[in-house]
């Protein structure tokens, strides 16, 4: 009788996401990988799994932050579960709680995606997002405004000047 692994193995990848490099922790059910730093790029980040765990079935989780969901996207392009998530949900325990470097959040994240522990927060469409981010910069233009019309109005009184 053959039989048939039906089940793929899975791959956690938890990764601390900045500007210029990411930390990844790979897990696997079996063993933890070493943690790495690599270029902020995801499609070296396909390239590193194709190579090196072709056939598994991947999850990536990283912290929402200032780098947006460009990440997360390329990620389910690739048919992978990505999870966004609040760095606050992120449980820590001992001393984890007082140390915190970016290879240490790599490795609590690919431990608690491996747990099953991380909930996503809501990821906006494209179009949402930059009708969010139109209207923001809107925001921030209005108050520049208005602050440089308070310091040339600071500035006629000053000088004793009435206002036109």
């Amino acid at each position: 009788m053959n039989t048939k692994n039906t089940a793929l193995p899975k791959l956690y990848i938890g990764i601390d996401i900045h500007k210029r490099s990411w930390k990844v922790h790979c897990a696997t059910e079996l063993f933890s990988c070493k943690s790495f730093s690599m270029s902020p790029d995801p499609d070296q980040l396909l390239k590193y799994v194709t190579k090196h765990f072709s056939g598994y079935e991947v999850s990536t989780a990283y912290e929402a932050g200032c780098c947006g969901y460009y990440a997360h996207r390329c990620f389910e392009s690739y048919g992978w579960q990505s999870l966004v998530v609040n760095p606050a949900e992120i449980h820590r325990k001992g001393k984890e709680k007082y140390t915190k470097t970016d290879k240490i959040d790599a490795q609590l994240i690919a431990r608690e995606l491996k747990d099953g522990r991380l909930s996503s927060i809501v990821v906006p469409d494209m179009e949402r997002e930059e009708l969010r981010s139109l209207f923001r910069r809107r925001n921030d233009l209005v108050k520049d405004f208005r602050r440089i019309k308070s310091y040339i109005k600071m500035q006629l009184l000053y000088f004793g000047i009435k206002e036109p």
